[in-house]
């Protein structure tokens, strides 16, 4: 479905893209992860053909961006972070002004509308004004004006942005009916999202690609794959200095915050340690300064734990 060779792009001095290579095959939901201002916006811009690169190469469904955007633009949907929407106008009234865009009229633009009313959850608020909605199903109609026309890519910069709790697993619930049908790419900062939507994530950071697999994978890649996480009940400032003083045992800590029972901190299992033995050293260390260790327990390393150790400190363009 997608095809990157070597992408580029400037943005004067700044290198907002750098020489990134990639493909995504049909009926993939990825998640395209990176810091603010890594590049994955300027990424997204030109798949979508709403900007050209500099160099390198890209096609979707087999056309080029550059030479044949009109085709690309048939075949994807987009919904932006900021919904392209007109708040003065009707839901469904908004929704056949999209279709006729696209080329449909009469009975085809009456069928596709109900459509997207049904699949996005719409057919209550129907008759209202967008300016009346609340940002949830401002997100839907804006997942249903990037669908309307059946695409076979979608592609989603943030679409729960904003959102609620309830709201944001609404929409994720909607994407992931969407991924069975389609290929879709997801940006997001929400990282369980990814875990919970995605078959697969690839990481930018500097403009740079630095990860892609499924989120599994990366997870064992990550620190060998393992943590402990330690719930200490001590003195906050005794037990940073303590821990940051024992990091040739230990390794670098990184604190989680508050918890119940404690503060807690997650230490990453270096290749070739065993988890009972790096568990027995924090264990050893608390007791000798007279701390309580309310939770020692060994798990896979979180996906926040790879986003970090990859992306830390960097950053870049849009």
């Amino acid at each position: 479905m997608i095809q990157v060779d070597r992408l580029t792009k400037r943005y004067g001095s700044t290198v907002a893209v750098r020489d990134i290579s990639f493909s995504v095959a049909r009926g993939e939901v990825l998640g395209f992860l990176g810091p603010n201002g890594a590049g994955k916006t300027t990424t997204m811009r030109i798949l979508t053909s709403y900007l050209p690169a500099d160099e390198g190469r890209v096609e979707v469904a087999g056309f080029d961006v550059a030479t044949q955007s009109l085709e690309v633009r048939r075949r994807l949907g987009y919904l932006p972070e900021n919904a392209p929407l007109y708040e003065d106008m009707g839901v469904i009234d908004y929704l056949e002004y999209v279709a006729g865009m696209r080329g449909y009229t009469g009975e085809e633009r009456t069928r596709r509308v109900r459509r997207m009313l049904d699949v996005c959850g719409l057919g209550s608020m129907m008759q209202k004004m967008i300016g009346q909605l609340s940002k949830g199903y401002r997100q839907r109609v804006g997942l249903a004006q990037a669908m309307i026309h059946d695409p076979d890519l979608l592609i989603l910069d943030e679409p729960t942005s904003g959102l609620d709790p309830n709201q944001i697993v609404e929409i994720r619930d909607l994407i992931r009916d969407v991924g069975k049908e389609k290929t879709v790419i997801l940006s997001t900062h929400i990282l369980p999202e990814v875990t919970a939507t995605c078959s697969r994530v690839m990481i930018i950071a500097g403009g740079k690609l630095v990860a892609d697999d499924t989120p599994e994978g990366l997870a064992r890649k990550a620190a060998g794959g393992q943590e402990i996480r330690a719930v200490i009940k001590g003195p906050g400032p005794d037990v940073e200095a303590t821990l940051r003083a024992a990091a040739d045992q230990l390794g670098p800590a990184r604190y989680e915050g508050s918890a119940p029972g404690g503060l807690a901190y997650r230490f990453g299992i270096p290749s070739g340690v065993e988890a009972h033995v790096l568990a027995e050293v924090i264990f050893r260390l608390a007791a000798d300064k007279g701390w309580a260790l309310t939770e020692l327990s060994h798990d896979t390393a979180s996906l926040e734990s790879v986003f970090r150790s990859l992306t830390g400190g960097t950053g870049g363009a849009a």
